[in-house]
């Protein structure tokens, strides 16, 4: 059984064998994963040793002292937080050995295909439809919209509509979709922040090999949920010390403008940093939990408090700087690799936080899922639960 002292030997053994002073970053990272020191937790061969989740800290703890390079994780966080686990979980030994190497050394970027024009809240409402032909490829036609770098994604995760006959929640099934093919189409939507870190994406009659379907047929709304799960966690569960994130930036103004201080904004501050706090120990409790087993819907309470701190945060933020918070530091069009909350200006926090309580799951459908899977409380009413996808109206 890999224990800590295990991991620490072999953690100093890479780096004896790749020096991160003299190894290219490349080199490194692919030795590590090979070590299996990517994820300790995921099997022999994979980029882990089937140790324990919690011991990832022993192996990250030794790679930050010795200043070696990481794989850039917020620039491949989808892939990450979302792809992985899922080809873990459904994954063939083949799909397995194809995608989580090259996922996890960022050579391969993934996007989200499942949100749609006309099924965001209620996802399970989709349309993009996929027909198998008798060549075993799936043909799959649709739009997405609301996908996080898909300007820059070599692969996607994505469900479509293949039984239309069978109600909304059944009948979907779970794909690989190679953003490269012919039939996907990406264009940016411009968000209130001037950049496009959005896109939306047409898929017109692209070919999808079964071998890329993850999971059975019919079940990709199961397939799904484990993804979601993943998200909500990855969005709401980021890793920092104490007075990391959207406090930061507050916190820093603050001690370094004394002349903006009131007692009602001291007392305002005082609040947020204190829920800030909680949110991140909660965050850490949510992944010593994640090391015995598979996210929750706990998840989706982190997800919500991240979203309504990060809003009151931003929210005061600008309240404190009085008419300098009016002003916004670059409107470029832009299209980003990932979101920089802290290297952008209050304006910009201001802006983007909107858009935290829609992304990953609204607000109003997690309180819905907290209500029902955490506390226990009565379900609401749908009467569209056993009617056939295609007699539902639209």
């Amino acid at each position: 059984m890999t224990d800590a002292d295990d991991l620490r030997a072999r953690t100093r053994a890479l780096l004896a064998d790749r020096p991160p002073a003299t190894s290219s970053r490349a080199d490194f990272l692919a030795a590590r994963f090979d070590a299996g020191l990517a994820w300790v937790h995921y099997p022999e061969g994979l980029g882990g040793l089937g140790a324990a989740r919690s011991l990832q800290s022993v192996v990250d703890a030794e790679l930050a002292a010795a200043g070696a390079p990481d794989n850039d994780p917020r620039r491949i966080g989808i892939g990450l937080g979302m792809a992985a686990p899922t080809i873990l979980a459904y994954g063939t030994e083949e799909q397995k050995r194809r995608f989580l190497r090259p996922l996890w050394l960022g050579e391969e970027v993934w996007c989200q295909l499942f949100s749609e024009p006309g099924a965001g809240s209620d996802l399970a409402a989709l349309s993009t439809r996929a027909v198998l032909g008798d060549d075993g490829v799936w043909t799959v036609t649709g739009q997405k919209v609301w996908t996080s770098s898909a300007h820059l994604a070599r692969w996607a995760i994505l469900i479509a509509r293949t039984d239309p006959a069978q109600p909304k929640h059944r009948g979907i099934t779970y794909f690989l979709c190679d953003m490269t093919d012919p039939g996907v189409e990406v264009r940016p939507l411009r968000q209130i922040t001037g950049e496009a870190e959005f896109n939306e994406v047409f898929l017109t009659d692209v070919r999808i090999p079964d071998a890329h379907r993850l999971g059975e047929v019919g079940d990709g709304w199961q397939v799904a949920r484990t993804t979601l799960m993943n998200e909500r966690v990855s969005i709401g569960g980021s890793t920092g010390g104490r007075e990391s994130g959207m406090i930061a930036p507050l916190a820093r103004t603050w001690r370094e403008r004394p002349e903006l201080r009131t007692h009602a904004l001291h007392q305002r501050l005082i609040t947020l940093w204190v829920e800030a706090e909680v949110a991140r120990l909660t965050g850490e409790r949510l992944r010593q939990q994640l090391a015995v087993g598979q996210p929750g819907p706990e998840g989706s309470g982190l997800k919500l408090s991240f979203a309504r701190l990060n809003q009151q945060i931003s929210g005061l933020e600008v309240e404190l700087l009085g008419d300098e918070g009016l002003l916004y530091d670059d409107w470029t069009m832009r299209r980003p690799e990932l979101v920089d909350f802290t290297g952008r200006g209050p304006g910009y926090r201001y802006l983007r936080s909107k858009g935290n309580s829609i992304e990953g799951g609204t607000s109003e459908v997690l309180l819905n899922i907290v209500a029902e899977r955490v506390l226990g409380l009565p379900t609401e009413p749908r009467t569209d639960k056993d009617v056939a996808w295609k007699d539902l109206a639209r």
